[in-house]
């Protein structure tokens, strides 16, 4: 006959194995701040939706399998199969240690080649890493955003990338701020990517520091397409919104 602890450790084995956090779950609180976007919700009525994205580093994907699996490349396939039938393009303006300044001549000529319907403008990471004045780079991003608003486009804010590297050696905290500010004022939606981050990182489902160097790359697809995916219910939520 078994004896008691053997037969309550075969009680411990049989127990179903604890539920393994999913990577895309998108708490509500992050949603929160959804506003209308009619002009996307125009132009995809229309049948072509043009969106610009103005950033740093991350919208080139480094560290990914390559272009096609950076956010931007990734939300351009899923807007396309969400709503089917309008033509869905996404044009990326910036790359690595591009600050909001640098983004200022790049949307003058963006919004004139491009003519977007919607911008979706990432940033404030150059600037923490930098120690620039986080109240200049609200200012730059007040003339950038008006500028947007003249051309008749919506926008979306996106604020900096999660990661524990980043919270330990910058003082992030008056950059965040900033943004949370300069969206409240524009009434453009902030697309809250360091708060959806670190909910992945601290619930165990994606964390890129921690991951091994060999299986990176694909931590990184994976994060990507995540956050492609929660853009994407931004802009839907946003869409049926304005109508």
């Amino acid at each position: 006959m078994p004896t008691l602890p053997l037969l309550a450790l075969l009680a411990l084995l049989l127990l179903p194995a604890p539920a393994r956090a999913v990577a895309c779950d998108v708490p509500p609180e992050v949603m929160s701040a959804v506003r209308p976007l009619p002009a996307t919700s125009r132009a995809l009525h229309q049948g072509g939706l043009r969106i610009l994205v103005l950033g740093s580093g991350s919208i080139t994907g480094p560290g990914s399998s390559g272009p096609d699996a950076s956010w931007p490349a990734r939300l351009q396939s899923l807007l396309t199969a969400r709503f089917p039938g309008p033509s869905v393009d996404v044009a990326v303006r910036g790359g690595r240690g591009v600050s909001v300044h640098d983004h200022l001549a790049l949307l003058r000529d963006g919004l004139a080649a491009e003519t977007p319907a919607l911008v979706l403008w990432q940033a404030g990471t150059v600037e923490a890493v930098r120690g620039l004045d986080p109240d200049d780079m609200g200012e730059t991003m007040r003339q950038g955003l008006e500028r947007i608003r003249r051309r008749g486009a919506d926008i979306i804010i996106l604020d900096q990338q999660y990661s524990r590297f980043l919270r330990a050696n910058t003082n992030i905290e008056p950059y965040r701020d900033k943004l949370r500010l300069v969206a409240a004022a524009a009434g453009a939606p902030l697309f809250r990517r360091y708060d959806l981050m670190q909910h992945w990182v601290d619930s165990g489902a994606l964390d890129l520091e921690r991951t091994a160097r060999a299986d990176r790359g694909a931590a990184t697809d994976r994060l990507n397409d995540c956050l492609a995916k929660a853009l994407v219910e931004l802009i839907a939520l946003g869409v049926a919104e304005a109508r």
